[in-house]
């Protein structure tokens, strides 16, 4: 089996002398984990950093053994991003939730598509952490759990949706969701349209919503908890009042 494909590198670590064991996401192929021979060198490991973008070129003898690929790195990646941590960190979270919530060579392009949205924003640090929240929709969306924001769900209403039912993932309209407002998720404005402000807050009930549907519907059912990246995410923009 052979193939080359964009991809991007969601983790690696050191496997024998000098090789490393690297997870890749592509554009066409979805998430293959492959040997990089020399991939623990000097001159290589700058190149597998969680978040940079490469052209794959794959190898295996059989479709389900352990390939070999050889990478060749495209822009600068996260080297770019040196000066900020906190964008780093945000790179280093996509990168976790994507690798624990994938499943190994099964096509996901619209998750490779969603990072590359992420990827491209994290330069601008007013906006990148919305485009986060809206990188974990997409990747919901193309797993199968996308959330239905389209209309209210009680009464078919397009306009004033401010909620979301923590079962059904559906959007609620103030009225016909206030007499349950303590139980219902809430929908920030961003999640409906690009041209929505940010508020003090939204960010945060974003976060808040796809952790949920996150928790419910794919590491739930896989008894693993959401990956401490994410988590130390969510500490780094507490701290720096970006939520």
């Amino acid at each position: 089996m052979e193939f080359e494909d964009d991809a991007y590198v969601l983790s690696a670590r050191a496997f024998g002398e000098s090789g490393a064991i690297v997870e890749l996401l592509t554009a066409h192929h979805g998430k293959y984990a492959a040997h990089v021979a020399g991939g623990a060198s000097r001159r290589i490991k700058p190149f597998l950093q969680a978040g940079a973008r490469a052209i794959v070129s794959y190898r295996a003898r059989v479709s389900d053994q352990l390939g070999s690929a050889a990478i060749e790195p495209v822009g600068e990646g996260p080297s770019a991003l040196f000066d900020d941590p906190l964008a780093l960190a945000g790179l280093s979270a996509a990168a976790a939730v994507a690798a624990a919530a994938l499943p190994e060579r099964e096509p996901h392009p619209g998750a490779f598509l969603a990072f590359e949205a992420l990827t491209g924003a994290l330069a601008l640090p007013d906006v990148w952490p919305a485009v986060f929240v809206r990188f974990e929709a997409g990747l919901l969306q193309d797993l199968g759990f996308g959330l239905d924001l389209s209309k209210c769900a009680a009464t078919g209403q397009l306009d004033d949706l401010i909620y979301v039912s923590p079962r059904t993932g559906r959007a609620v309209s103030r009225d016909a969701g206030e007499p349950y407002k303590d139980r219902l998720l809430t929908l920030p404005p961003f999640m409906l349209s690009s041209q929505a402000g940010l508020r003090p807050g939204d960010v945060k009930a974003g976060l808040d919503l796809t952790a949920h549907f996150l928790e419910a519907f794919i590491f739930g059912p896989l008894n693993r908890p959401l990956p401490p990246a994410r988590l130390w995410l969510i500490d780094k923009l507490t701290d720096a009042q970006r939520l």
